[in-house]
């Protein structure tokens, strides 16, 4: 015979643990790297969103920086000129700025 035989191998009664092992580290590095960083995020956003009151300059993230002159449940009215006020989405505000930068832009 040109071809010789076949044997199959014995499998093994105990599981290879250490073959999960990279999964694991890939698994930690994602949580400790990406995910938590982002969780802890947008909890500072949710919070700074819950406390934004009347006077507060903030800017959105369409680029508009003005002074908040209303805030309701799910809008805030912002004064981005003299006379001028636009109502934007509360979860649109991306940052609060420290009070008197509306007068040195």
């Amino acid at each position: 015979m040109f071809i010789s035989s076949a044997y199959a191998a014995t499998a093994s009664a105990s599981p290879d643990w250490t073959s999960f092992a990279p999964f694991v580290v890939i698994f930690v590095l994602f949580w400790f790297m990406l995910i938590r960083p982002q969780m802890k995020q947008a909890k500072e956003q949710r919070n700074m969103i819950a406390a934004l009151q009347k006077g507060d300059e903030v800017t959105t993230t369409g680029g508009l920086v003005g002074r908040v002159t209303k805030v309701g449940d799910s809008f805030v009215s912002l004064e981005i000129a003299p006379e001028t006020v636009v109502h934007v989405q509360k979860h649109t505000i991306q940052t609060l700025l420290p009070k008197g930068t509306i007068k040195t832009l």
